[in-house]
């Protein structure tokens, strides 16, 4: 019969229900008494603030337009600027009136007026000479003047609305300054000689968020909108803030100010989030109610701390460290609770599971080094048979010379496969070796085959285990030959994460079934150290690498060997464990 569980409440949980039902009961008194007050408190502070913030913005946008408006009133009643405006004749007369009258008219506004405008003269004038500054479709840099041709505006919009309206001495958004947050005051002068006659056009562009000045009291962070509204099309021509044009009263607390002289309106939208936040009319209240909850809910807090805070936290941080895998830590506890039986059991486990960690670990490096070892044993000698037998028909023949020649070759030879009795091996020295085993081979068929090898220079200081090309250069050797010649090529390159090495000869080549038979095991033709080289491949660096070979049968064979790129760092942390 089943024994049935039972559900129980931590005893620390049982402590903390009278603790958070008196912070529940605290919270709501706070929250009350804060919620009623605040709300009138901040609304009304926060609609004083904003509205003193309007007026700033009203007063400082009003004085420039001002300023502006008497640039424009001193052009327009200024009578040697006017004559030099309409002056024809010489283009030095032209030039040098310009420089004395025209010039110094635009220019001198530019330095007494303290934010960055475009002040640009529209002349009729095609004798006058034209004055460019940077691209008028960018924001204004700095402050310049501009002397235009009428051309340039003749066949604008806006340009034909002012004149069939007949309306001057106005301020309205033009050509890119809606996109640029920009506005344009625009002035018809005329001649002297008759009030009507049309002789150029100002006009000023300067920065809407210059003329509206800084926005300190306007925080737009928290919400608040800032807009300048054209009153007769009630469209926004400026906006600082998030809200939308859709926006109604029963988000936003909506205040407007307007600009005397013009058809322009400050329009503030005031959340009321904002309006709610908050305030420090509260603040010894809320200092008051919170410093007795703090006291209250301080003493519990030590109550329950005290009781099971420390022994608790040090079981919490045992896990943990079992967690990263830190088994060398313990704990005592001092006493006769179910603290110390837990103690006691976690520190049972952990030497237990240090133990089993050690044993699997250690027999696991010692497997894989005896696996390696066998695999290295079992490299097929015949080539030192094969060899020696060379060397004994050459010797009889009395073939000193090869003889010594092939007796140095095995030399060399097994001196690089030995490799002082390291595993590893640089690409480099491998590919010594195998050219070690052709120039023995060269002597036994007296120059038959052809050697090419196109290995990347950059992969040659990659280590890699030893003795895996020779083996298939032999089975070239052994099996791939069959006629008077034969060609070998090795190539050695890195793609991506890999590096790859091939063998590629053109033989006699291999059906598909014994290639099948060369990965699984040895067959009646050889091909031991297929199979052989690919387990040592996985063995060390993992099935992802190993060997593939693709044949065509009457035309030959490439065996493709794949290592990790980092196989360096690879060896490094395979040696240290071992």
């Amino acid at each position: 019969m089943a024994i049935k569980k039972q559900r129980f409440m931590p005893f620390t949980y049982k402590m903390m229900i009278p603790y958070l039902l008196l912070v529940l009961l605290t919270d709501v008194l706070i929250g009350y008494i804060s919620y009623s007050m605040l709300t009138e408190s901040r609304t009304e502070m926060a609609e004083t603030n904003i509205r003193t913030g309007m007026e700033q913005a009203r007063n400082n946008i009003r004085y420039q337009m001002d300023e502006i408006q008497r640039m424009s009133d001193t052009l327009f009643g200024s009578l040697p600027f006017q004559r030099a405006l309409q002056k024809k004749g010489d283009r030095l007369d032209i030039y040098l009136t310009m420089l004395d009258e025209i010039v110094p008219q635009l220019k001198s506004p530019l330095q007494l007026f303290g934010n960055n405008i475009r002040f640009m003269l529209y002349t009729l004038n095609s004798d006058l000479n034209i004055v460019s500054g940077d691209n008028l479709e960018e924001p204004i840099k700095d402050s310049d003047y501009y002397i235009l041709p009428f051309e340039d505006i003749a066949d604008t919009e806006w340009y034909q609305a002012l004149k069939d309206s007949e309306r001057d001495n106005i301020w309205i958004q033009i050509d890119t300054d809606q996109l640029l947050g920009n506005i344009s005051h625009i002035r018809r002068l005329v001649s002297f000689s008759d009030y009507k006659t049309v002789i150029g056009y100002v006009r000023i562009t300067a920065s809407l968020g210059d003329l509206l000045g800084g926005f300190s009291a306007f925080p737009v962070e928290d919400g608040v909108t800032l807009r300048l509204v054209d009153q007769k099309t009630g469209n926004p021509i400026y906006q600082s803030g998030t809200a939308e044009q859709g926006d109604t009263q029963d988000s936003y607390l909506s205040l407007h100010e307007k600009i005397p002289g013009s058809d322009f309106v400050i329009e503030t939208l005031v959340p009321h989030t904002y309006l709610t936040r908050d305030a420090g009319k509260l603040q010894k209240v809320i200092l008051g109610v919170c410093a007795i909850s703090f006291i209250v809910m301080t003493f519990i807090g030590f109550i329950v701390a005290r009781l099971s805070g420390r022994k608790m936290s040090r079981i919490v941080g045992l896990v943990r460290s079992f967690q990263e895998g830190n088994f060398q830590k313990r704990i005592r506890f001092s006493g006769n609770d179910e603290f110390v039986q837990i103690a006691a059991a976690f520190n049972v486990m952990a030497i237990n599971i240090q133990e089993l960690i050690n044993s699997v670990y250690v027999q696991g490096i010692q497997k894989k080094q005896a696996e390696l070892e066998a695999l290295q044993a079992q490299i097929n000698p015949h080539f030192l048979y094969n060899t020696l037998s060379t060397i004994n028909s050459l010797a009889n023949l009395g073939e000193i010379e090869k003889v010594t020649g092939m007796v140095q070759g095995l030399s060399r030879f097994y001196r690089l496969t030995l490799n002082q009795g390291n595993v590893y091996i640089l690409l480099e020295k491998e590919l010594e070796q195998v050219e070690t085993y052709l120039e023995i081979q060269r002597v036994k068929y007296a120059d038959a085959f052809t050697i090419y090898v196109d290995v990347d220079p950059d992969i040659l200081d990659m280590q890699i285990i030893k003795l895996v090309l020779q083996p298939f250069v032999e089975n070239v050797f052994k099996h791939a030959w069959f006629g008077e010649t034969i060609a070998i090529r090795l190539t050695g390159k890195r793609i991506g994460d890999r590096i790859e090495l091939k063998v590629i000869d053109n033989g006699i080549g291999m059906r598909p079934e014994t290639v099948r038979k060369l990965m699984t095991g040895p067959t009646q033709a050889g091909g031991y150290g297929v199979k052989n080289v690919d387990e040592r491949i996985k063995l060390r660096y993992g099935d992802a690498y190993g060997v593939n070979i693709a044949s065509i049968y009457g035309a030959g064979t490439t065996v493709q060997l794949l290592f990790p790129a980092d196989v360096r760092d690879r060896n490094d942390a395979d040696e240290s464990a071992t």
